[in-house]
């Protein structure tokens, strides 16, 4: 993307800084890897540096991305982009407009790329399915009782299962938070792994609600268990609590994929959700990414963003870069 997103001090590409630069190195993997215990022993995370990862996010959001760069990283960033609709008066016509609109956000530049996915309710993924057919765009579907996850199990995996045969190729489930609030790490541990189970297929992506877990130990430690239980992403928030994805949030969750990787050699995936509406939030997530886990990860299949508003924006910056001169928002659809 371009020489000016890298500070050359990438944790990373630095084997021998191993763990988190804002946490040593913890004995937290009691036994070997394995989706029916829980061989993390969470009580052994250690705390996060809150003034440390707040300063580091500040520090990053400074960087200065123009021309060639920002323009690749506006693309990049659409690429990136969960387009999602989570409203109790959906109705099948918004979702096919919103799959036209994943398919060619800009119809005016057939160089724009399609997004990565929609994401919807249960009930509207076969409209979502039949818009879509033989496109890349994935379909993402929320279950486990979103946005609370306050259901019995046996619904939260009979919802999933449904999703899945209606033809949602990503489940967005959410944790348990009263439950890992508690201490009964173990129940959200078991809660993951079945969801994971009904998932067959399909991949999972575990909302872990950052603004009601209160601390960045908490979400660290959330982070972890979700890897651990089978995530295949780890997403920030549902988008219906502030605050969401703010950068030091991100920060700690990205970290603990770093730290996850490097001790068990899987890459997880990450998704912030909730509170960008302008392409500098996306830009500067994109720079987390890289200078915490590389260019490996600046991907759509590692890396999503869960936003519909931050679309006409970043569609908005490049019609600017391209003209010199921003249009109107009349120019773009409203999702």
């Amino acid at each position: 993307i371009g020489r000016c997103w890298s500070d050359g001090d990438r944790a990373s590409q630095r084997p021998r800084e191993r763990w988190s630069r804002f946490a040593t190195p913890p004995a937290i993997f009691s036994g070997p890897m394995s989706t029916m215990t829980l061989p993390l022993d969470l009580s052994r995370v250690p705390p996060v540096d809150a003034v440390g990862v707040e300063e580091r996010a500040a520090a990053l959001a400074k960087r200065s991305i123009k021309k060639d760069a920002k323009r690749a990283g506006i693309r990049l960033a659409l690429s990136m982009i969960d387009l999602t609709t989570l409203e109790g008066k959906d109705s099948e016509g918004k979702v096919w407009q919103m799959c036209q609109k994943a398919l060619h956000p800009s119809p005016e530049d057939p160089s724009v790329p399609p997004v990565a996915a929609v994401c919807v309710y249960p009930n509207l993924v076969p409209i979502a399915k039949e818009a879509l057919a033989g496109s890349p765009v994935k379909i993402a579907s929320v279950a486990t009782g979103f946005p609370s996850g306050q259901v019995p199990l046996s619904m939260k995996v009979a919802e999933t299962r449904k999703a899945v045969e209606l033809g949602a190729d990503e489940i967005d489930m959410v944790i348990d938070r009263g439950a890992f609030l508690s201490g009964e790490y173990t129940k959200v541990f078991d809660e993951i792994v079945a969801v994971k189970e009904a998932c067959g297929p399909a991949h999972l992506k575990v909302i872990l609600e950052t603004g009601e877990l209160l601390t960045y130990d908490n979400v660290r430690k959330a982070s972890l268990l979700a890897m651990q239980a089978g995530g295949d992403f780890i997403k920030t928030s549902t988008g219906k609590i502030v605050p969401a994805a703010t950068p030091p949030v991100v920060l700690v969750m990205l970290e603990a994929i770093r730290d996850f990787y490097l001790e068990t050699g899987r890459k997880i995936g990450m998704k912030p959700a909730g509170g960008m509406r302008q392409s500098k939030q996306a830009l500067h997530m994109l720079v987390l990414v890289k200078e915490t886990l590389g260019d490996a990860w600046l991907t759509p299949d590692l890396f999503r963003l869960g936003a519909s508003v931050l679309t006409n924006d970043l569609l908005m910056q490049l019609a600017k870069e391209a003209s010199g001169r921003y249009q109107s928002e009349d120019y773009f659809s409203k999702d």
